[in-house]
């Protein structure tokens, strides 16, 4: 899930009569216009933050219901493409190419790495006619419905051939999901931007939860529920009296549907929703200067140096456990439903974290829930381990859920703790740049070892094709008979020894070293670098993250 929380525009300040310098944002002079505050204090709790009462829902005003549903229904949105792309296409992909193919695939995650690079320009440019969120609101989501309805009469014949040409054509299908996830990612920066005029200061902290709520029933609708109704056996198990070989939803059809929704909302948000008048008090370059201030801050290059080597530890976990069942024979309908139980743990835990993480230190939680995913990455590799030889049994299944809740538990944790943390020490004098570096840089540790980690399962995996002693009838192979050894390692090697009556032996399973590798360096780095470099990062006082008023850092 995307690890941007909000995004707070920067301000051209003020000196007020008393000396005290001040911004237009009310976040900032709710923060120093105390007469006791000093930049040596530790970090300030924001809205509903550290020891407040937070509000329900229904104590909101209307005004603040009704955007908090308008928030949701946007992040709802740009999770559909991104369940897609992150969860269904990498795992219909799987019967098509190899592990290393696969890594190539999940390049296309990329933008919301890298997407720091252009948000200053979504955050200068724009019209004073649709307001400053809705003319890049407006036009990325109709060119996003548009790019979806393309794909849906394309999606499926280009994964059929990506693995061809000795697996290059997954580059082209690569690029193409690029592209939308690129429009996703630009749709996010200006979300997250209207968050912060849709809500009243006092309920901002609602932006996160509407964040959670929204991506995650979107990429659980476009994951979940989608890998359910597209698997033969999901299907035929529970809807059909007659098996058929193919499910309910086809990848086309997903992108039909999610196309058109994007392009009914967007009609939807173009006529009924007008955007409050802002001014623009800063150019492109202005943001761009106060990039490098932020990162010249020394605390900030070293919550970078965490960020960027703090998910190592689960990237054979997150990238490949469920794949690798897939393969024992777990079976689509277990899978699906495995992930619907785990849905309402997912949209509850982004609430309850959020209260959690305003009791205890945002980063102590954090560090909690880091030790617990290695642990829940150990666990997963014993579920694979321990995978049954007759086959899943109501025993394994109840562990395989466990391990899946488990695991994400400990992620949400993670991510709403982080997004807290960044929430509480990014200046609201410089907030939506400060974010989108923090939340860019968060989500490129989570993206650049995952293309590393699945080539090196495919590179350690040792697997042979062995001609039957006894060649079978004819009429029983899908594929010609296999007569010699050969490697199938890549997976449609492997279902072209199957289906030509050869048995795929595997001698060695990368993924078991691998992700073994991931949690050695996991506990490595934790117990070596990243515990106590978060405790001294928590404990410090305002002054060391904030920067001059030219945008430039103090130290």
């Amino acid at each position: 899930m995307p690890a941007s929380l909000l995004e707070h525009r920067s301000r051209k300040h003020a000196t007020s009569p008393n000396g005290v310098h001040e911004t237009r944002s009310s976040a900032t002079a709710s923060l120093i216009s105390r007469s006791s505050f000093t930049l040596d204090d530790p970090i300030p709790a924001l809205p509903n933050g550290d020891g407040a009462k937070a509000k329900g829902f229904s104590e909101l005003p209307d005004k603040d219901r009704r955007n908090f549903l308008l928030l949701v229904l946007l992040y709802f949105l740009q999770g559909l493409p991104m369940g897609l792309a992150m969860g269904s296409v990498p795992f219909l992909l799987k019967e098509h190419v190899s592990y290393a193919q696969m890594g190539v695939f999940s390049l296309a995650g990329y933008p919301y790495s890298l997407k720091l690079l252009w948000s200053p320009i979504v955050d200068a440019v724009w019209s004073p006619k649709l307001g400053r969120r809705k003319s890049w609101i407006l036009p990325i989501q109709a060119l996003s419905g548009m790019a979806m309805l393309w794909m849906s009469g394309h999606a499926e014949s280009m994964m059929n051939h990506a693995g061809g040409n000795g697996g290059a054509n997954v580059w082209g299908f690569t690029w193409w999901w690029f592209a939308l996830v690129f429009l996703c990612a630009t749709q996010d920066i200006a979300v997250d931007g209207w968050a912060l005029t849709l809500l009243s200061q006092e309920n901002l902290s609602y932006a996160s939860t509407a964040q959670t709520v929204g991506l995650t029933a979107g990429q659980f609708l476009s994951s979940t529920i989608f890998l359910a109704f597209n698997s033969k056996d999901f299907a035929n198990k529970w809807f059909r009296a007659v098996p058929l070989d193919y499910g309910l939803v086809t990848l086309g059809g997903a992108l039909a549907a999610s196309g058109w929704l994007y392009l009914i909302v967007t009609v939807g948000l173009a006529v009924l929703k007008r955007e409050d008048l802002t001014k623009n008090e800063e150019g492109v370059w202005d943001t761009y200067k106060v990039m490098g201030g932020i990162l010249k801050l020394k605390n900030v290059q070293a919550l970078i140096i965490v960020h960027l080597i703090a998910k190592i530890g689960f990237q054979a976990n997150d990238g490949a456990t469920t794949l690798k069942l897939i393969d024992k024979g777990f079976g689509q309908d277990n899978l699906a439903l495995t992930v619907l139980i785990d849905f309402p743990f997912e949209i509850g835990l982004g609430y309850y974290v959020g209260k959690w993480s305003s009791q205890y230190g945002a980063m102590q939680l954090w560090s909690w829930a880091f030790a617990g995913r290695l642990l829940a990455a150990l666990v997963a590799q014993v579920i694979v381990w321990s995978f049954p030889s007759g086959g899943v049994n109501i025993g394994y299944l109840i562990v395989a859920i466990f391990g899946h809740v488990f695991s994400t538990f400990m992620n949400t944790v993670m991510f709403v703790a982080v997004s807290a943390f960044h929430a509480r020490i990014a200046d609201p004098v410089y907030g939506g740049t400060y974010m989108t570096l923090l939340a860019t840089v968060s989500n490129l540790g989570g993206t650049f070892p995952k293309f590393f980690v699945l080539k090196l399962i495919d590179m350690l995996t040792v697997a042979s094709c062995t001609p039957p002693g006894k060649p079978p009838a004819s009429d029983t192979l899908k594929s010609p008979l296999v007569t010699s050894p050969f490697s199938c390692v890549a997976e449609p090697d492997k279902t072209r020894c199957t289906q030509g009556g050869g048995t795929c032996n595997i001698t060695m399973d990368g993924y078991y070293i691998v992700n073994i590798l991931c949690i050695v360096v996991g506990v490595l780095t934790f117990w070596g670098y990243i515990r106590n470099t978060v405790r001294s990062l928590q404990a410090l006082p305002v002054r060391a993250w904030r920067l001059t008023p030219e945008g430039t850092a103090r130290y």
